[in-house]
């Protein structure tokens, strides 16, 4: 199956909207200036590709060019300013997790605004227009089996960490490599089943406030 191609100087949204991610091509108008806010889960990576933008992060500034990258990590204070009065400035940005809510408004003295769920299509996605009853069984349902998943990861962490104690005390190294790749298979199994947890929440979120912004 063939994969899209997106050209920065073109495009200008984001391309990829998912719990584990969410990556945009992002056109700054000239002299636009963002909000200030920070990210409760997030670690947002910025790469200008075109332009000039000054990056405010954790109380430091930057000057960005084309080609240089900066990162704003979880709950650090951040703002970007185009520094540029007569053209735009591009960027490829990346927040990882993106879970709603994804931005937490900031005021300069570092007071923290109330949540502000959005819609999905304000981050280019679809919006989930099934019954809200439906949403939320579905949502206890997945945190239930993500307990249950975590119950069964931790103990097969436990019966592998112990037979990894005992291969490394042999110095048997095809059991300790099969002991660690069970543990890794706990572990993206568990890491799945949040994932779909996170994705029926940001389905779900938005939809306690019909005035959520779009």
């Amino acid at each position: 199956m063939p994969f899209e191609v997106y050209d920065f100087r073109e495009v200008n949204k984001n391309v990829l909207t998912t719990p584990e991610i969410r990556a945009r091509l992002y056109h700054m108008e000239p002299g636009q200036v963002d909000r200030l806010h920070s990210h409760d889960l997030g670690h947002e990576i910025f790469l200008t590709l075109e332009g000039k933008a000054e990056f405010m992060i954790a109380g430091h500034t930057e000057v960005l060019e084309a080609g240089q990258l900066c990162i704003a990590l979880a709950d650090e204070i951040h703002q970007v300013r185009n520094l540029l009065p007569d053209r735009r400035t591009v960027m490829f940005l990346s927040v990882t997790p993106h879970i709603q809510p994804t931005h937490t408004g900031r005021d300069p003295d570092g007071s923290v605004h109330p949540p502000q769920f959005r819609t999905n299509t304000f981050y280019d996605d679809v919006d989930d227009t099934g019954p809200i009853a439906n949403l939320l069984d579905a949502f206890v349902s997945g945190a239930e089996a993500l307990a249950d998943e975590a119950r069964q990861a931790a103990a097969t962490h436990a019966q592998q960490a112990e037979n990894w104690r005992n291969a490394h005390a042999a110095d048997d190294k095809d059991a300790t490599v099969a002991a660690r790749n069970a543990m890794w298979n706990a572990v993206r199994s568990l890491h799945n089943k949040l994932f779909k947890l996170d994705l029926t929440w940001n389905r779900l979120a938005p939809r306690a406030d019909e005035n959520a912004d779009s």
